[in-house]
């Protein structure tokens, strides 16, 4: 796998060199088990000494994630898509050092862990990942009082958890300095009006779900004036069934409407109070359903939108916020299952799953390019050696099938061939009638692969002696 080396990273050859092998083998392994991904002894105990060592501090180990997407997002357009997550490690609340980086979560059952707050960052024209922007982690007191007794609406932005959403704009619009331009995409969380104040400049623009009815001026409020714009015009969606919501598949028919407006500072801002910032606000509404939750979404963007076309990209680019959770979700149980981890410091467990946020966008990545037009996926080099690619080409003549239709439809240089081959591995049946495959499928397609690979090596070298 062509991998993260951290050279010269921590100052210390040995230790860069036990972090770019830790890397590596996440990928592979596909496990927070740190035993299990060991090959030894040795390396169990060299690659716990990597995450309770003094020089791989949490904050280097983002600073060097950081800079590789600085390098790759220069002169694109990207967007910073961010989300808020939290690693409950209340089941193993007995063997967690509590004063090592836990603290209180939201369960409001004495349970333990930490917040994380990335920032997400991908090619805005291809949907293709770049990496994070940002990487917010935290932990609240143990036994801190409730928002009531703190008079937690009478503090200042900047001692609000919130603020995490302006931290990691303003994080991300450093990072992100010079690519083209950088659209920051979040929920109604993020529905902060400091935030649509200081955030924008010339190449820096928000996307947010509204949250809050807010002012536009004349005593107008924003969500009034959107039900009341022209519709611009209706597309197709089709909804995949939820069961969840008990909802069935469904095509929902969505109606699009754009207004500008300048939003109002809120009267408990006195620090804003004179100022109003010029924003377009999108409705996409689903008409004519007998859903019980039907699609109904209010975004507010500093990004213009002079046409339809315009609005649809912008509720485009909304849409892509499952990535951040998928991130989440593939960092959980779906995936590394980081809360179930064995490490008993909190601080290593939150340097581990930095680590893993990296090799979840090496996942992410394949998925992407799997759904790339053609011509248009990235080269297999991106992701596995030579010697790997040779163990591909051996698997994929053993899982081809006889017939066309279970042929590996795509070129051995191509990205997608090998993601194929991994899908395939990891259960995915390869009919093209077939849903393309799922981020839980190549998760176990990998750890399977280089088991195999693993075996595959070892009978070469034996062989060639």
């Amino acid at each position: 796998m062509i991998g993260v080396k951290y050279n010269d990273w921590f100052g210390d050859k040995r230790i860069d060199d036990r972090g770019t092998q830790l890397h590596g083998r996440l990928f592979r392994s596909a496990t927070r088990s740190i035993q299990a991904m060991a090959n030894n002894r040795a390396e169990q105990k060299a690659f716990y000494r990597f995450l309770h060592n003094g020089k791989t501090t949490e904050k280097k180990l983002i600073a060097e994630l950081t800079h590789r997407c600085q390098k790759l997002s220069k002169d694109k357009v990207v967007l910073s898509i961010q989300d808020t997550s939290e690693i409950n490690l209340s089941a193993h609340a007995g063997r967690i050092d509590k004063s090592s980086g836990v603290g209180d979560i939201d369960d409001n059952k004495g349970g333990i862990g930490f917040k994380i707050h990335p920032s997400f960052v991908v090619d805005a024209m291809t949907c293709f990942p770049i990496g994070f922007s940002d990487i917010h982690i935290w932990n609240r007191e143990q036994g801190m009082a409730d928002k009531y007794k703190r008079e937690y609406n009478k503090l200042p932005i900047e001692e609000k958890e919130s603020y995490k959403w302006i931290a990691g704009s303003d994080g991300s619009k450093e990072v992100l300095s010079k690519a083209k331009a950088v659209i920051i995409v979040q929920d109604r969380e993020g529905d902060i009006f400091e935030q649509f104040v200081q955030v924008p400049d010339n190449k820096t623009f928000l996307l947010i779900r509204s949250c809050v009815n807010r002012g536009i001026g004349s005593d107008e409020k924003l969500w009034d004036a959107l039900s009341k714009a022209t519709v611009l015009g209706q597309y197709e969606l089709h909804l995949s069934s939820d069961s969840q919501r008990k909802e069935p598949s469904r095509t929902a028919t969505i109606e699009v409407r754009c207004v500008e407006v300048q939003l109002q500072c809120p009267r408990h801002d006195k620090k804003n109070r004179s100022k109003a910032v010029t924003a377009y606000a999108i409705e996409a509404k689903e008409i004519n359903s007998g859903a019980k939750q039907p699609v109904h979404w209010r975004l507010v963007t500093t990004w213009p939108v002079n046409s339809y076309a315009d609005a649809l990209q912008i509720i485009e680019w909304y849409s892509w916020r499952w990535l951040i959770e998928e991130v989440f979700r593939m960092l959980k149980k779906e995936g590394f299952n980081i809360e179930a981890s064995e490490i008993e410091s909190g601080w290593a467990i939150r340097k581990l799953t930095v680590m893993m946020l990296d090799v979840i966008v090496k996942l992410m990545q394949m998925h992407i390019a799997y759904n790339c037009p053609e011509g248009e996926s990235p080269e297999t080099t991106m992701m596995f050696t030579s010697r790997e690619q040779e163990c591909l080409v051996a698997v994929n003549k053993k899982i081809e099938g006889k017939t066309k239709a279970l042929k590996n439809p795509y070129r051995p240089r191509q990205l997608k061939w090998a993601v194929w081959i991994i899908a395939r591995i990891g259960g995915w049946k390869g009919y093209t009638s077939q849903r393309p495959p799922g981020m839980t499928t190549l998760f176990k397609g990998l750890e399977k692969f280089y088991i195999t690979y693993e075996g595959w090596s070892l009978q070469k070298d034996v062989g060639t002696r």
